[in-house]
């Protein structure tokens, strides 16, 4: 089926989108009418929707997919009301006979030569129902063997005579397998345009329904800018398109194809001149209103206009109710006018001249100024420079940006008053007396615009910012100034993954140590304290407790908070997470005392962290999800924002919960955070679609991977990386490619791997009380105390034995909460590729890891199964009775990645069989395996859980055991049908028919998709692949695809049992029953 291209199409040959978005509901809704003209009730669809929504394209989609049905199609022409009388039912019939011939007019061509005048001679007959008559009998005729679809494009240019035979096919003839779709543009109808009333008569006639297709939301921008591009875009290209082309398919198209749109490129000339054509058909006297209208803004209110225009009430009023007639402005209920289209908006704004241009704009800046009520309450300062901007006022545009910038500020609109900022500083050479205009430095307003920046989340420009102020700023004369410059230069850097930032860090604190003691220098060192306690703990803590003993000492409430909060961050493993609950509780009721909302933020991300640790899950996603809403509160979003949306993802994600896990996952790629902190949302994301075995899961992957080439990744950001590596090529079945991924991770750490022979800790003795870092070679270092484990200065010594200890695995013990994941993994790739040397290297670190919370038990238990032997009884232990710990799955906060990724059953269960032989597992092998599965259960994760429980059914089933072997893989499917694990689903089903217990594993309906279970009750009566692709408008091909998979997920060989299966779980509605069509063979 071809469509002829409107009016919008012909004016563009640039590259159009390959994505069908956002129309499902209209594709069901079109599907259904087909659907009922089928069972031979006629029916009828009127498509309505603005010029480039994607009308034309919906119906290219529906004709596509719409087996057996065939389709004409007559388009109307734009030639008014007294135009060309039945112009689409001529092409139409143009169209039928040039491909069969006057034939199929059946001996009337002098009836339908009123359509067709080159048929001959017109029949005498003046009464046009002959016509009509003739008209309806055709297309019933080319019904009777298929379902027909005609087509009408452009209704709103339709004449009388043509409405009036749409009129008489839907009332009078009644036309059976027949279904008329008709499209027209909504912005097309003004008020006494005739379509609006031939309109709603239709709609009251029976088997009629309106269609109306709307803009698309932004994921639906993005979707086409990603088919376009090729690949994903940035967020804030997303943004600035979707703000500019509202949504309108067209119009995204046309601006990703004229340069980078996040660059705000231009509206391409051919566009432009598209936009332009109303305006210009608009009446002279109007024309200057709109231009005035343009200057003003996307919205404006009718007061502010009447006083910019200047003009009598009744001109005014005249002028804006023609450009409402013509569609171009919308009247809204407060009182104002708003653009029907953004881009024309600015299309008329761009063709304004420029002594014009700057007229209005100081106009609008005048009126506003003069009664700040004409715009929306607290928009005055913003809409006052920006016009005295427009206008090149430069001195005022100087003032003016500057309070708008405060203003924002105060709102917490970070990112337009760091816009606003920016624009002060270029204004800035070009008054003279700028200083004393704002009274303020150069230096403070580099600093104030640093500030603004980086809490805005451009962390690039941020880093531009902080350069240049560095170099205006004397550290003598201002050392905690400098201190601060410094300390957010480290924090820049580290989240950039330049550098680790810790010389500049260091830097700033012998800086700070030397200013006055103030409540400034108090929150200073807090800030330092925490960023630096990410490399060096030990000297975190000093840090922290000088900023608390500060804050105590000077009775400042904020700066104790922040010092309570940092010191709980750098003191972790040192203490407890229990223990450091109460100090974390009461920071937080503190920082909400004080209506320190920023303070609070940080609170619940602690704290948030903390229940994740001993096993709360439920308490951690509730506290994260305070702390989002706070967040969005003080406008940062896009940085502690980032860290409490992964806590509370991740918290859901233990808790099962996978769905809302990745709706907030989506939430924080919408946000787009900057640098490192994009790598929270990023992980998890990945590794929760690799386990749903979802094809986006590779973008993802290549993306979080990525990160790994820069110069410097933290340790709580690289573990889980390293760890999704192996996962990755695990869910892949690429053995070799995992075990090589597990052997570069664990190479990453140093090569002293195996000759490091520190022993297990001590009961309740942490690593980082027995590595001693070595002292700094020269330079303004970071005292350090004995107990230093820092990987910055080149690794450390083993206070008992005295090796040095390589720097990466100073990095491994002391994050034991990301080395844990990666061991796992690392184990499961071991015995996947039979690699004995992985393995060993395994073990060797197990024993040297802390092994504190249940998780972390957890993961030594699954270890222990997985290699053999008694792996889990070296695992370095904490002191007994600590709290329910959870899955502290690679990243919360800090890294983000919850470890995701599932190696096959028969290798997870090497413990039993291992690689050189195939002897019958021990007793010690199944308790290993009941222990890691007791283990994940007093945890509490489900899909670690069922992970285990597949392992303990391969060694139970191996034994002979196969109640044990029915029950485990029972529990364990179920858990991955409520999950929605496909892959780990699959190996269940797969173990189960290996080991000779097919049918153990009962799939139920929730085990198949939708579209499944619509493809199984078909087969269930005995409809062939094409009979099914017809019925449902599928492709044979993918039909062959579904049963396939139906027949696996199932359990069955082939359809015959699919359809007994069908029948024992109820998919078969009680008329497919009575009908007797009840096997799969079709008798």
């Amino acid at each position: 089926m071809s469509y002829p291209h409107g009016i919008l199409d012909a004016v563009t040959t640039r590259t159009r989108s390959t994505a069908f978005v956002g129309r499902d509901a209209e594709i069901a809704a079109l599907r259904e009418a087909l659907k009922r003209v089928r069972t031979d009730e006629p029916a009828m669809v009127l498509v309505g929707g603005e010029a480039g929504v994607g009308k034309t394209r919906l119906l290219e989609e529906f004709a596509k997919h719409a087996a057996g049905a065939r389709f004409l199609t007559g388009q109307c022409l734009e030639l008014g009301e007294e135009g060309l009388p039945y112009a689409p039912f001529a092409g139409i019939v143009r169209e039928l006979v040039r491909a069969e011939g006057v034939a199929v007019l059946d001996g009337h061509e002098a009836e339908f030569a009123r359509l067709l005048p080159e048929l001959g001679a017109v029949s005498p007959e003046p009464d046009r129902g002959v016509l009509f008559d003739r008209v309806s009998t055709l297309l019933a005729r080319l019904a009777v063997d298929q379902p027909l679809v005609v087509v009408l494009e452009d209704l709103h240019w339709a004449d009388r005579s043509t409405r009036d035979l749409i009129d008489f096919l839907v009332r009078a003839a009644r036309t059976a397998r027949v279904l008329l779709v008709c499209t027209y543009r909504t912005d097309e109808l003004h008020r006494g345009h005739p379509l609006r009333g031939f309109v709603a008569e239709l709609d009251r006639a029976r088997g009629v329904e309106r269609l109306d297709v709307g803009r698309l939301d932004r994921d639906g921008t993005a979707e086409i800018l990603a088919s376009v591009y090729g690949a994903e875009p940035g967020q804030r290209a997303i943004d600035k398109v979707h703000q500019r082309a509202q949504g309108n398919p067209f119009f995204v198209e046309e601006l990703a194809a004229s340069g980078d749109p996040a660059a705000c490129a231009d509206i391409p000339e051919s566009l432009r001149d598209l936009l332009l054509a109303r305006v210009d058909r608009l009446p002279e006297s109007a024309q200057p209103v709109l231009r005035i209208a343009a200057a003003g803004g996307n919205r404006i209110g009718h007061e502010l206009l009447s006083t910019v225009a200047a003009m009598p009430e009744a001109a005014l009023d005249a002028a804006l109710r023609t450009a409402v007639t013509a569609q171009l402005l919308v009247a809204d209920a407060e009182g104002g006018y708003e653009f029907r289209h953004a881009l024309v908006r600015e299309a008329v704004h761009d063709d304004l001249l420029p002594g014009e241009h700057a007229r209005l704009h100081a106009r609008y800046a005048a009126a506003i100024e003069a009664d700040p009520a004409l715009v929306a309450a607290g928009r005055a300062p913003a809409e006052v420079a920006h016009h005295w901007y427009a206008a090149h006022d430069t001195p005022r545009a100087l003032v003016t940006s500057h309070a708008a910038a405060v203003a924002a500020g105060e709102r917490y609109a970070h990112a337009e008053q760091a816009r606003l900022l920016e624009r002060v500083l270029e204004l800035w050479e070009q008054v003279p007396d700028a200083a004393d205009r704002l009274g303020l430095n150069h230096l403070t307003l580099l600093e104030e615009t640093l500030v603004a920046t980086y809490t805005a989340g451009d962390f690039k420009r941020a880093l531009s910012l902080n350069r240049a102020a560095l170099h205006a700023i004397d550290e003598s004369a201002e050392p905690l100034r400098a201190a601060r410059l410094l300390t957010r230069r480290g924090k820049l850097l580290a989240s950039l993954g330049k550098s680790d930032g810790v010389a500049q860090l260091q830097e700033a604190v012998t800086l700070a140590e030397t200013a006055p003691d103030d409540a400034a220098r108090a929150m200073l060192l807090a800030d330092i304290a925490y960023q630096i306690s990410r490399a060096d703990r030990d000297e975190g803590a000093r840090i922290a407790a000088l900023a608390r003993a500060a804050a105590e000492s000077l009775g400042h409430d904020g700066a104790a908070v922040h010092a309570t909060l940092t010191m709980q961050r750098a003191c972790n493993r040192m203490v407890s997470a229990e223990v450091g609950l109460p100090d974390l509780r009461q920071a937080e009721a503190r920082a909400k005392s004080l209506g320190d909302v920023e303070g609070l933020v940080h609170a619940r991300i602690s704290i948030s962290d903390a229940l994740f640790e001993v096993g709360d899950y439920a308490g951690s996603a509730e506290s994260a999800a305070l702390g989002t809403k706070d967040a969005g509160k003080v406008g940062v979003d896009r940085s502690s924002g980032a860290f409490v949306r992964s806590n509370h993802a991740e918290a859901l994600m233990a808790l099962g919960r996978w769905d809302e896990a990745d709706a907030i996952c989506a939430e924080s790629a919408r946000f787009d955070p900057p640098g490192h902190l994009g790598l929270h949302w990023l992980q998890l994301r990945a590794g929760l679609r690799l386990a749903r075995g979802d094809a986006s899961a590779t973008e993802l992957v290549g993306r979080s991977l990525a990160f790994l080439a820069r110069p410097y990744v933290s340790p709580q950001h690289r573990l889980p990386l390293l760890t999704l590596k192996i996962e990755a090529a695990l869910a892949a079945g690429d053995a070799t490619g995992a075990a090589e991924a597990a052997r570069g991770a664990l190479g990453s750490f140093g090569g002293g791997i195996a000759g490091f022979a520190a022993p297990a800790p001590r009961g309740g003795e942490s690593h980082v009380g027995r590595i001693a870092a070595p002292e700094p070679s020269g330079g303004a270092g970071v005292a350090r105390g004995a107990a230093g484990a820092n990987h910055l200065v080149g690794g450390g010594r083993d206070l008992d034995t005295g090796a040095e200890v390589p720097a990466g695995v100073a990095d491994l013990l002391v994050n034991p909460r990301y080395a844990w994941p990666l061991l796992a993994a690392a184990a499961r790739a071991a015995v996947a590729a039979a690699d004995r040397d992985l393995g060993a290297a395994v073990k060797g670190l197990v024993g040297r890891v802390e092994c504190q919370y249940p998780a972390e038990r957890a993961y030594a238990a699954e270890i222990a199964a997985c290699l053999g032997d008694d792996t889990a009884a070296h695992a370095g232990h904490a002191s007994p009775g600590h709290a329910s710990a959870g899955h502290a799955s690679a990243g919360h906060a800090s890294a983000g990645h919850a470890s995701l990724g599932h190696a096959s059953a028969g290798h997870a269960s090497a413990g039993h069989e291992p690689p050189a032989g195939g002897s019958a597992p021990t007793a010690g092998v199944i308790e290993r395996w009941v222990a890691a599965v007791e283990a994940w259960r007093t945890d509490g994760q489900p899909y670690a859980l069922a992970r285990a429980l597949v392992g303990q059914a391969e060694a139970a089933a191996a034994a002979g055991d196969r109640t044990t072997a029915r029950e485990a893989l029972e529990e364990a499917g179920a858990i991955a049908a409520d999950l929605d694990a496909r892959p780990l689903r699959d190996e269940v089903a797969r173990l189960a028919r290996r080991v000779g217990l097919r049918g153990a594993v009962r799939a139920g309906p929730d085990v198949l998709t939708a579209r499944e279970r619509d493809v199984l009750r078909l087969v269930a009566v005995g409809h062939s692949n094409s009979r099914i692709g017809a019925e449902l408008y599928l492709s044979p091909k993918t039909v062959s695809v579904h049963v396939s998979r139906i027949i696996a997920k199932l359990e069955v060989t082939n359809r015959i049992e699919a359809a007994a299966v069908a029948h024992r779980l109820g998919l078969l509605g009680p008329d497919m029953i009575a009908g007797g069509q009840t096997t799969a063979s079709g008798h």
